[in-house]
């Protein structure tokens, strides 16, 4: 769940890179940076910390130049030091920098490939250091001193042929121009875009096409499954097919959580498809509970609320907001530990006891994974004189790890792993519980003028598109991912950072 910039303009893009990054921070909040192309030079600022923290004045006016790429970062693997911020940067061939969004799923038998057969060598656990190296390597077999268009895709279409897992890419190629491709299952998103400017037309390209609209571009598509797309420093755009059986697979969680509600993604409309989820579960709460004696919608912000409104719409039912956020408070489902998480939650939520007092509560969350937010916020609602508290997820269960780069946790960490509704609702606390059913939710995100008829849930129904995971796999993922991993990591990086600095 990283974000991913790149920029080819007719001025200085620092601003629009710092500005871009800004808007697409939900995405990480672990690290960012951004590396810009000026006279055959690079100029890198990366670091640990949210964009507004990592960026000062003395390294935006060392941010020179016409080109460059950005990158915000969450760890997947709970690895947090400053050493695996992005973008990564290779001098051979021509000088090479890229950010990822995703995950390889065969980075280890990659990372053997790289040091054995392409006599490379990768200096951290990211496996987007891995994927900018095995791209490196299939540009420069093509032997040319100066890369055409031809020679890119070939590399990308190399790149597709060996890497396997979800991933959307921008990668600067120093003095020729900046790619950007997207895996063959099209599982991570990544727009274009471009604007009119007096000195001639700029290009975008990004993880969310909000952040083209914020910066005045316009859309011109999503990639396509396996397509890349290359735009050379002096603005010639250039677009090819490089995998030879893409399929659409996109993954189904961005519509749900990861995505700003006024983004667009592969045509449609996050905002819609979560209206849209709202009307699916009034329809299932009006089939399964006709009598039911909801007072009160009141959603879990902030990505819940759209969802929320359309159903107490579709309900006949008042929608009021009954939390206060603290903004300032990060993501609690990528923190590792649950004593952080505990903490966090109360930091980050407040009741307004009025709309709690005395009511039959509706509280409506896009998904629940851990269930350590959720039992917190009921409990809060209780505190604050709910009479009855009813939980509504927009997500069906969520009951596996997800593999191509969104920090679901280990299997035995997610409530719904191996239990029923009920068990669920039992250790949450609520007087009754409701999840979206998978086939509704494919509809709501897939129902509107742009059909796809596939998407990756492998979250929900444990089928993962690329299908190369198994459960040595997922059991290697659960070591690395399981909270004693993590705090254990974030252990070791914190000293490896007050070292380096």
């Amino acid at each position: 769940m990283c974000g991913i910039v790149g920029i080819v303009g007719k001025s200085n893009v620092n601003q629009a890179l710092y500005d871009a990054l800004t808007v697409l921070q939900h995405r990480g909040q672990d690290a960012a940076g951004i590396v810009t192309s000026h006279d055959g030079r690079l100029f890198l600022r990366k670091d640990n910390g949210l964009v507004r923290d990592v960026f000062q004045q003395r390294h935006m006016q060392r941010l020179v130049g016409n080109m460059g790429i950005g990158h915000v970062r969450y760890p997947t693997a709970g690895s947090s030091t400053s050493a695996e911020a992005q973008p990564f940067y290779v001098n051979s061939p021509y000088g090479i920098t890229l950010a990822h969004n995703g995950n390889l799923t065969n980075v280890e038998q990659l990372a053997k490939e790289i040091y054995e057969s392409d006599l490379r060598h990768v200096n951290t656990s990211s496996d987007s250091e891995v994927l900018l190296n095995v791209f490196a390597h299939e540009l420069a077999t093509r032997k040319q001193l100066q890369p055409t268009e031809e020679d890119v895709f070939a590399a990308v279409a190399d790149v597709h042929k060996r890497c396997k897992g979800g991933y959307a890419v921008v990668a600067m190629i120093t003095g020729y121009g900046i790619v950007g491709f997207r895996d063959p299952n099209a599982i991570r998103p990544i727009v274009f875009g471009q604007r009119h400017t007096d000195e001639g037309v700029e290009y975008m390209i990004a993880s969310e096409s909000v952040s083209l609209d914020v910066l005045g571009f316009t859309l011109i598509r999503d990639l396509a499954p396996g397509e890349a797309v290359y735009i050379t420093e002096d603005g010639k755009l250039h677009t090819r097919q490089c995998a030879p059986n893409p399929h659409y697979a996109p993954c189904i969680f961005e519509h749900v959580y990861l995505a700003r509600p006024d983004s667009i993604i592969d045509g449609i409309s996050v905002y819609k498809a979560r209206l849209r989820m709202g009307e699916k579960l009034a329809e299932k709460i009006l089939r399964e509970r006709p009598e039911h004696d909801i007072d009160v919608v009141i959603p879990i912000p902030d990505t819940s609320r759209t969802a929320a409104l359309e159903l107490a719409n579709h309900l006949g039912v008042k929608f009021r907001e009954g939390f206060v956020k603290n903004r300032y408070i990060g993501r609690t489902f990528i923190m590792p530990g649950q004593a952080a998480r505990k903490k966090s939650v109360r930091q980050k939520l407040n009741a307004i006891e009025l709309e709690f007092r005395g009511k039959n509560v509706m509280l409506v969350d896009d998904s629940i994974v851990r269930g350590t937010t959720c039992k917190q916020i009921i409990q809060m609602a209780r505190e604050a004189g709910a009479k009855n508290v009813y939980f509504c997820s927009a997500a069906p269960a969520v009951r596996y790890p997800n593999v191509y780069g969104i920090d679901m946790p280990s299997a035995h960490e997610l409530i719904a792993h191996n239990r029923s509704t009920q068990e669920v609702a039992d250790l949450i606390g609520a007087d009754w519980l409701i999840y979206q059913d998978l086939p509704d939710l494919i509809d709501a995100v897939g129902g509107g003028k742009v059909k796809i008829e596939h998407f990756d849930c492998a979250v929900f129904d444990g089928k993962y598109v690329t299908g190369d995971i198994d459960d040595k796999y997922l059991n290697k993922i659960e070591q690395a991912r399981n909270d004693a991993s993590k705090i254990k990591t974030q252990a070791v990086s914190a000293i490896i950072d007050l070292y380096n600095n």
